[in-house]
C-alpha cells in the first residue's frame, strides 16, 4: 500500500494543476458579496465643505468604482465610464491614493462620469472595501448591499456579460 502513497498524490496534484488552468486570476472572490457595503464619510472632490456617504445613495442600484489618476487602465475605461454616465447608469468615484492630488484637474479636464467622486486619500476606504488595486468596481444594491465586485477595467464586453445581467436584475426587484 505505502507504494501507491506517491502515485496518489501526483494524481491530486496533477488535478488541483489541471482545474487551476481554467481559473480566472482576475476573478477573486470577495467576502463582501452579499454583505452591506462598507460605511464612510469622505470629502467630495471639488465641493469643498461637502460629504459623501453610501447612505446618501440607498434607494438605489449604483456602482463605485475606485479609481486613481496614476493608474494607466483606470484611464482606459474612462471613456466607456462616460458612455455609462450618459446612458443613466449611477456611478459613484472613490479615488485612491492620489498623493499627488491630481484627480480634480483630469475630472475637469476630461469629463467626470461619477455622481460625486471622494477622497480616500490615505485608502483606509479601499482597504475596508478589500481593495487590492485599481480599477475595481462594486455594484451596489438598493439595500446597500454589495452584489458583485469586478477587478479591472470595463469595456463593453465585460459590461454586456457581468454588469448588465445584474443590473436587470436588480432593477426588476425595485
Amino acid at each position: 500500500m505505502k507504494r501507491w502513497i506517491p502515485l496518489i498524490l501526483f494524481a491530486v496534484l496533477a488535478g488541483f494543476l489541471y482545474v487551476g488552468l481554467y481559473l480566472n486570476p482576475r476573478e477573486v472572490p470577495s467576502p463582501f458579496i452579499g454583505k452591506p457595503a462598507p460605511k464612510f464619510v469622505l470629502p467630495v472632490i471639488g465641493q469643498p465643505g461637502t460629504t459623501f456617504s453610501p447612505e446618501q445613495a440607498k434607494g438605489k442600484v449604483w456602482l463605485l468604482n475606485i479609481w486613481a489618476p496614476w493608474c494607466v487602465s483606470c484611464r482606459a475605461e474612462h471613456p466607456f465610464l462616460m458612455q455609462l454616465a450618459q446612458s443613466g447608469i449611477s456611478i459613484y468615484g472613490l479615488n485612491w491614493k492620489d498623493k499627488d492630488r491630481e484627480a480634480e484637474a483630469l475630472l475637469n479636464q476630461k469629463g467626470s462620469p461619477y455622481i460625486v467622486t471622494v477622497d480616500d486619500l490615505d485608502g483606509r476606504v479601499g482597504i475596508d472595501f478589500g481593495v487590492t488595486g485599481t480599477p475595481e468596481t462594486f455594484v451596489i444594491d438598493q439595500a446597500g448591499i454589495i452584489r458583485m465586485k469586478h477587478i479591472g477595467p470595463i469595456d463593453e464586453a465585460v459590461w454586456k456579460k457581468k454588469f448588465e445581467p445584474l443590473l436587470d436584475k436588480l432593477e426588476k426587484t425595485t
